[in-house]
């Protein structure tokens, strides 16, 4: 079962986490006596080693309140790591209460501190190695799970094809569970209806279960629930994805009683001014270094075509309010007198020799970095659009209107994904809802480096 390799791995862990603090105690120790002498002289090793039972039940007690040893077969690295941090800190607490508490033991506030360092740069490495050579050995069949996945639908599909792809989890899924007459499955075979799903699980010596169905069918998770009362298996909801788009579940206790988050803006608060000040300082610092490139981007537009050097257009920002987006000319004066707003086209004869180079290298999008210091826009967010196709795609798409909640950007994880110009909606917006929901600075700054690696040249940007 999977609870039992669970349990095993956390004793691993435990052992593995004890035997490094144990390591950074007394590396600790000589570092800050070798580099930093003390005028009243060097403690005795044994007085550190006397007070290392107290900083390992400390560790023992810090690192379990901390979470570090909920084994999870799709435990995330970055999760993981925040959880050390947090565990260090609260060892170092409870350690060092314990330690000036009793005054005859080894004390030093800069051993503590270099402590603190050394062990959670240790554990976080310790802990990698670790979960590498666990991969591996689930990659060669080892630390072995059995799957089953109820419902053969979209969602169900792409969980089969997200545990084959990664062969690291350990886990295989063996077929689906779903009523007849509903779509039949390609990857997996049909193993049995709902209603024989206990019987399924028991056959296939299953220990995970994800449930998959569509939002439309939410209402049978009772019953599949019921059918699972009497099994000892871990059991996982996999949202509906496209259906609950912008989602990003967080729960909140209040008197025992939890509340579930299912929609919530991140850039609020100190996020929000954090990202302010992102955008404000490389906002200008782009705009310095790239001004003698934008000053002659703006000769060759005016010596090339009649008309004005910049082109500026009402779109739709925060909360739907209406900016003027800046850009350089890239179209004739005229360009939607006969046409109304449309978007442009592969060998549009609209735009000028030069703003059809500007357009594919995104050199147009240049002068918007003043959109960005003035705070109409973002560097990073769902790229703006027009009102009148606001409306159109809102009619179309749900939740298209979720894009509002944050600051439109120069660049965001649609345009990084290949989903720019004339290209999919559908997909642009699950990948502006998949920013909004899951948003952090880190985020921004991942999009920004993408932005430079992959270039700012786009086959569909006409």
């Amino acid at each position: 079962m999977y609870r039992r390799h669970g349990d095993k791995l956390a004793l691993v862990f435990l052992g593995c986490d004890l035997a490094v603090t144990a390591v950074a105690w007394f590396a600790a120790y000589f570092v800050r006596f070798t580099f930093w002498p003390a005028p009243e002289g060097v403690p005795p090793v044994i007085d550190v080693a006397t007070a290392l039972p107290l900083v390992i039940l400390s560790a023992a007690a810090a690192y379990r309140l901390c979470g570090l040893y909920e084994i999870h077969r799709m435990r995330k690295l970055p999760r993981e790591t925040a959880d050390i941090c947090k565990a260090g800190l609260l060892m170092l607490l409870l350690a060092s209460t314990a330690v000036f508490y009793k005054r005859d033991l080894y004390e030093s506030r800069l051993a503590f501190a270099l402590f603190l360092v050394m062990n959670v740069a240790a554990l976080s490495l310790a802990r990698r190695m670790v979960w590498r050579y666990v991969k591996h050995l689930r990659g060669q069949g080892m630390n072995h799970s059995r799957a089953i996945i109820v419902g053969c639908g979209r969602t169900g599909r792409l969980v089969a094809e997200t545990i084959a792809r990664n062969r690291w989890t350990g886990l295989e899924a063996v077929g689906f569970v779903d009523e007849p007459g509903k779509r039949e499955p390609t990857l997996l075979p049909r193993l049995g209806t709902i209603g024989e799903l206990a019987q399924v699980v028991e056959r296939a010596d299953a220990d995970h279960v994800f449930v998959a169905l569509p939002l439309a069918r939410y209402g049978e998770l009772p019953r599949v629930y019921q059918q699972l009362d009497d099994l000892l298996v871990e059991v996982q909801l996999v949202p509906d994805r496209p259906n609950l788009a912008g989602m990003h579940v967080t729960t909140t206790e209040v008197d025992n009683l939890a509340f579930i988050a299912l929609r919530s803006n991140p850039q609020l608060g100190l996020s929000s001014a954090a990202k302010r000040v992102m955008d404000v300082v490389v906002g200008a610092m782009a705009l310095v270094v790239l001004s003698p490139l934008m000053l002659g981007l703006a000769l060759a537009v005016k010596l090339t075509s009649p008309g004005p050097v910049f082109f500026h257009q009402q779109r739709m920002g925060l909360g739907g309010r209406r900016f003027w987006m800046l850009k350089f000319r890239s179209m004739r004066v005229d360009a939607e007198r006969a046409t109304g707003a449309v978007w442009a086209t592969a060998g549009d004869d609209r735009c000028t020799p030069l703003g059809r180079y500007l357009r594919r290298w995104s050199l147009d999008e240049l002068p918007q970095l003043l959109n960005v210091i003035c705070g109409e826009m973002s560097l990073v967010g769902p790229r703006p659009e027009r009102e009148v196709f606001v409306e159109r795609f809102r009619r179309q798409l749900p939740s298209y209107y979720q894009r509002q909640r944050v600051k439109c950007g120069m660049t965001g994880w649609a345009q990084v994904n290949g989903w720019r110009g004339n290209t999919s909606i559908r997909k642009r917006l699950e990948c502006d809802l998949y920013y909004i929901a899951n948003w952090s600075l880190a985020l921004d700054l991942k999009i920004l480096l993408l932005t430079v690696w992959r270039g700012f040249r786009h086959q569909h940007a006409y």
